[in-house]
Parts: structure tokens; sequence; C-alpha cells
């Protein structure tokens, strides 16, 4: 079944469809992970985009029950070089192709991921359209140019209702932009009580909760289209110890009184190098993310940068000088990628460990 990818521009690629036999439209973005095509396939800030892995063979170790991020993956399309049919892998279950197909995802493949790639990088993240290649090119452009992207995803994504994951440690309310399921593992791995939320849950309705700490999620988007988010956080900045991963960062920064911007074509992959500026120590960390915070527009604001981004120099990390609340832009949980800043979720820990200590100190 032949299929063509047809870009903003008009570029065309014509390849091997594989998963869901759906037409799909989204942000065309790449990922330079070599591993990890389960965690990318099923992170809920992929919604709304087909994503490229410039690793040219995808698929060849299967798919198994333990390694999705979300339960519904909300990623649009899957771009690769070259998809394994035949997987190999003891903890193996079924194939890419047949999960696609189960999730109603599109996917091509045997198409020039480098061409795509170098295109992204030059031109920047752009729409696309996956379809039939018996379609005319010239009217699914059109089709394409005349379709405007949804900017709601993080209600497409977010829990409708809250829920509870039980544990005897602190109590942590988890704002959901689109959490990915290994921020919930590593707290409940350190025995947090968590309480995952809708993203437009109310300063008042946390309060309620009682909450020692408060995590703000991952998700996709801009971090201006979820406003009601940052009133949330600006309500509560102070009053409860906080912690913030990827948009959740962003919004942490807006409410703060800073700005973000979209960047030319992102960051996504497992090996970003960041600099801690406290010790000097470069991490390798695991990223996806197509906005960042303006480091200009935090002068006179209370936030420290504490990271920044070797390649690029955007900012990675966040500290309020006055509260207890710190942020980073990429994935210290990982899945896929290295677990160099794993440490944070124990960082997040003292913080809501200090806090009680001095409530105790002053009743």
């Amino acid at each position: 079944m032949k299929r063509q990818l047809i870009l903003d521009d008009g570029t065309v690629f014509v390849g091997k469809g594989f998963g869901a036999n759906e037409e799909s439209i989204g942000e065309v973005v790449f990922n330079t992970s070599m591993t990890g095509y389960q965690e990318i396939l099923s992170d809920p800030s992929y919604c709304g985009q087909l994503v490229t892995l410039t690793y040219p063979l995808v698929g060849n170790y299967g798919i198994n029950r333990d390694d999705f991020e979300s339960i519904t993956p909300a990623i649009k399309a899957f771009i690769v070089r070259e998809v394994a049919d035949f997987p190999s892998n003891w903890r193996n279950e079924s194939t890419l192709d047949e999960l696609l197909k189960i999730k109603g995802i599109p996917g091509i493949s045997d198409i020039d991921t480098r061409k795509l790639t170098r295109i992204i990088r030059q031109h920047g993240a752009m729409k696309g359209i996956i379809c039939s290649a018996e379609l005319d090119p010239k009217e699914m452009l059109a089709k394409l140019q005349n379709t405007a992207l949804r900017t709601d995803q993080v209600m497409q994504v977010s829990t409708k209702t809250a829920y509870a994951s039980p544990g005897r440690g602190y109590r942590v309310v988890l704002m959901d932009f689109g959490m990915k399921h290994g921020i919930l593992r590593e707290l409940n791995k350190r025995d947090c009580d968590v309480i995952v939320v809708p993203y437009n849950t109310s300063a008042e309705e946390i309060r309620r909760l009682k909450p020692d700490g408060i995590m703000l999620s991952n998700g996709p988007g801009d971090p201006k289209d979820v406003p009601e988010a940052i009133e949330t956080i600006k309500e509560l900045l102070g009053e409860i110890p906080l912690f913030g991963i990827c948009l959740g960062h962003q919004l942490f920064a807006l409410a703060c009184g800073g700005d973000s911007f979209k960047m030319k074509f992102g960051h996504r992959g497992g090996n970003h190098p960041v600099k801690d500026l406290k010790t000097g120590k470069v991490a390798l960390t695991s990223q996806n993310h197509s906005y960042a915070v303006d480091e200009k527009s935090l002068a006179g604001s209370r936030l420290h940068v504490t990271h920044m981004a070797i390649n690029d120099g955007t900012v990675e990390g966040l500290k309020h000088l006055d509260f207890p609340a710190f942020t980073v832009q990429y994935h210290p949980e990982a899945s896929p990628g290295p677990e160099d800043s794993n440490y944070l979720f124990d960082d997040f820990l003292n913080l809501m460990k200090d806090e009680k200590r001095k409530e105790l100190q002053h009743a």
C-alpha cells in the first residue's frame, strides 16, 4: 500500500504504508532517539504531531505491555525509514504495525528520513499530511494549507476526572497537562500519595486536597493556550512546594511573569546535554518540546536560571528565589533516555520535607 507525505512547502515523499489506513494532518517533527519508539508513540506530548524517527530501523524489538507512557496514544502518525515486520525480543507481544492498526494511527516507511529531517532543521517544523499515494498531491496540498491545527491539545490529553494513586508518604497533587506515566511511576516509587487532577483544576480545589507538594506535568502545545493553569499556579505559588517538568516548567515561568517562544524545530531525543549552572556538571537528558522560556523575559523576576542547554543555550531549569519551587525543561523520568537527572524527584521530596519541618517549628 503506497502512501505519501506532503509538507506545507509542497515537498512530497512517497513510501509504503503501515499501521492504520487513515489520513492524518499535523505538525511534522523529528526525534533523534535510537530506541524507545513505544514510549515516544505513547507520550501525550506528541498530541497533534506526525513524528519522524531519525534512527533508520524501527520496530525491531516489538511492542510490550510495560513501556507505554499512556493508555491511548495521541500521536497523529509515525514516519520511519524502515519498519521491522518480524521483531525479536523476549518481551515482544506484538508488532509496531499491529499496534498502530489497533490504535488507528497511520504510518509511512521507506522514505528518506534524513532528507526530511534536514528540511525541518532548515525551515522549521511545518504542517504535513499523510494520505494514499493515489490521491492528487496538489489537491491534498491545498487541503493541508486550508486546515488549521488545533490548539487545545492539553484538553485532549488531560484526565477528565481526578483519581488517586495511593501511597503512605507525602501527598502530591499532580496537575495533568499530558502526563507521562513515568512521572507517576517515580512518585509512586518514593511512596508518594498521588492525586492526579485535570489541567483546569482550580487553586481552591487543589487546596481542599491538602497536598504537601504540587507536580506540574509535561504536556503538548503552547503554554499560552492554557491560561487557566497559569492562573492556578499564580495563586498557589508560595503556599505549597512545587516541581514542574517540560510544559509545567513553561507554565511556571509564565505564572512568574516570564515569557515563552516557539523554537525552530524544538528538542526531541534522548541525548541532549544540559549544564547545571551551580555545579558545572553536564547531564545527558531526554527531551520533547517545541517551546522554550525566553531568558531575557526573566530579567526583574524572582526566577533564577539553574540549567542551560549546551547545544543552543536555551533555559533548561528554573528556581524561585523566594518560594519552594523549581522546574526543569527536560524529562528526569526519562523513558526513553538516560536517567542522569532522576535525583530531581528526591530533591522534590526534600523540598516537601523542609517545608514540613518549618511548619512544625512555627506551630
